[in-house]
């Protein structure tokens, strides 16, 4: 399987424990922080401020491979979190994600779009720079999951 044989579905409200599960399986850097619930996960697809995209292969099997979450205010996107399940890491979803927000904050208005990564999530960072974000702030010891707190930074992307 390749990128190629993924579809980006928006998701609706009735997803939402299947976006638990698959946040749970994604999240899983040292720093990273629990899965949101089922309840939260559908107070954010109920939101009209809120878009969400499911890495959704072809095939028998359509349980969803990826998410991409983002916000709009006013005219400034922003990311809520991006994963790909493990097993299917290294194979462009990620990309096709992220390009799928990227073109959907801009269709919808946003001038720019930011977002936080751990700093040694080493590939997160590599994605967000091919796709021309820079670093635009840091804050110290801002994940606390692991016993070595890590730095947030922000990475902002204008958009066309």
């Amino acid at each position: 399987m390749t990128a190629d044989d993924i579809a980006i579905a928006a998701a609706k409200p009735a997803h939402a424990a299947v976006l638990e599960a698959l946040q749970a399986a994604y999240l899983d850097g040292p720093w990273d922080e629990p899965a949101w619930s089922d309840a939260a996960w559908g107070s954010l697809l109920a939101d009209p401020t809120v878009h969400v995209g499911l890495a959704v292969p072809a095939g028998a099997d359509p349980a969803p491979l990826g998410a991409f979450a983002w916000r709009l205010l006013v005219d400034e996107a922003e990311v809520l979190t991006l994963g790909v399940v493990p097993a299917a890491r290294r194979r462009g979803l990620g990309v096709r994600l992220l390009d799928w927000g990227l073109a959907a904050a801009a269709a919808a208005g946003a001038t720019r779009l930011h977002l936080e990564v751990a700093d040694p999530n080493t590939a997160a960072r590599a994605l967000y720079a091919a796709r021309s974000f820079t670093l635009a702030g840091r804050r110290r010891g801002y994940y606390q999951r692991s016993e070595r707190p890590a730095d947030a930074l922000v990475m902002v992307r204008p958009l066309p």
